[in-house]
C-alpha cells in the first residue's frame, strides 16, 4: 500500500499536522492524504489543506498529471465522524457549509482540471473518499481495496459528485443500489462492475501507478485535459452542442505546439515528444 514520501522533493502542506503531503517530480504531483490513523479521514483542516494543493497543481503548468492517494490501510473513508459529532452537538454551521466549501470545489478540480487525475487507491474508500476517487480519470485500485457508498448508513444523501459519476460509471439502477444499501464492494467486484481499471496487488501498486503517471506526464497534456472536458460536456449535453464543444477543443488543440511536434515527427518517423502545450 501506499507509503508517505520521504524523498527529498515531497513536503507536507501547511497544515500543522501533515494532513496532505505534496510530492513533484517529472511532472507528476503526487497528492497524499496523510493521516493513516484516523484512515484518512477528511475533518475541516484536512479538507482546507486538500483542496489549497488541488487547486495550486491544477494551476502550475510544470504539473503534467496528478496522482491522488493515501497512507496506511485507505485511501479515504470520507468525512471525520467524530468531528462531525462533535459538530453536530454544538449545532456548528460549518457542518453543512463543507459541502460546498470543501466537497464541491475538491470534485471541480478533480474531474475539471486541464490535466490527467489518476486514483491510487490503497485501501478501502468510503463515502466521499469513493466520491474523490471517481472524479478521477483512472482507478488503479490495490487488491485488498473496496468502495463503500456509506452516506445511508448515517442517514445522509450522497455528496461529492457521487450522484453524477457513479451512474456514468456502473449506470443509474446499480448506482441506486450501492448507495441505498451501503456495503463494501472489494475491489474484484469493483473491476468487474468498471468502478476501477485495474486491480493489482500491493506490491504491484506504486510500480503499476507509477508508470501510469510518467506515461501520462510525458503525453499530451493540453490534448488530455481537453478530452476530459469534452466527455464531462457530453454527459451533459445533446449531440449538437457536444460537437460545437468538440469543434472547439480540437481548435485548440490544433494550435498547440504538440500538435505540430507530433505532425513533424509522424513525417519524419520518429517518435514525438511533448512538452505539454
Amino acid at each position: 500500500m501506499a507509503e508517505p514520501d520521504t524523498s527529498p522533493d515531497a513536503h507536507p502542506c501547511t497544515s500543522p499536522s501533515g494532513a496532505v503531503l505534496l510530492n513533484l517530480t517529472d511532472g507528476v504531483a503526487t497528492v497524499t492524504l496523510n493521516r493513516p490513523e484516523a484512515m484518512n479521514a477528511l475533518d475541516i483542516a484536512t479538507k482546507d489543506v486538500l483542496l489549497a494543493t488541488l487547486r495550486q497543481v491544477a494551476e502550475d503548468p510544470t504539473v503534467r498529471c496528478v496522482v491522488l492517494t493515501g497512507t496506511g490501510r485507505a485511501f479515504c473513508v470520507g468525512q471525520d465522524l467524530k468531528e462531525h459529532i462533535a459538530l453536530l452537538s454544538d449545532r456548528d454551521e460549518s457542518l453543512w457549509s463543507t459541502v460546498e466549501k470543501h466537497y464541491n470545489p475538491i470534485i471541480e478540480l478533480l474531474s475539471g482540471m486541464n490535466k490527467p487525475v489518476i486514483a491510487a487507491i490503497n485501501g478501502v474508500a468510503a463515502g466521499a473518499g469513493a466520491s474523490f476517487a471517481f472524479a478521477a480519470d483512472l482507478r488503479i485500485m490495490v487488491d485488498t481495496g473496496g468502495f463503500n457508498l456509506a452516506f445511508a448508513g448515517i442517514a445522509l444523501s450522497c455528496d461529492s459528485g457521487a450522484s453524477w459519476t457513479l451512474p456514468r460509471l456502473i449506470g443509474t439502477a446499480r448506482a441506486k443500489e450501492l448507495l441505498m444499501f451501503p456495503r463494501t464492494v472489494p475491489a474484484t467486484e469493483a473491476l468487474e462492475l468498471g468502478m476501477v481499471n485495474r486491480v493489482v496487488s500491493a506490491e504491484e501498486f506504486s510500480v503499476v501507478v507509477g508508470e501510469l503517471a510518467r506515461t501520462l506526464a510525458a503525453g499530451p497534456t493540453l490534448a488530455y485535459g481537453s478530452i476530459r472536458r469534452s466527455v464531462a460536456f457530453s454527459a451533459g449535453h445533446p449531440l449538437s452542442e457536444s460537437l460545437a464543444q468538440e469543434a472547439e477543443h480540437m481548435a485548440l488543440t490544433g494550435g498547440s505546439q504538440d500538435h505540430a511536434a507530433a505532425v513533424a515527427a509522424f513525417i519524419a518517423k520518429e517518435k514525438p515528444t511533448f512538452q505539454g502545450r
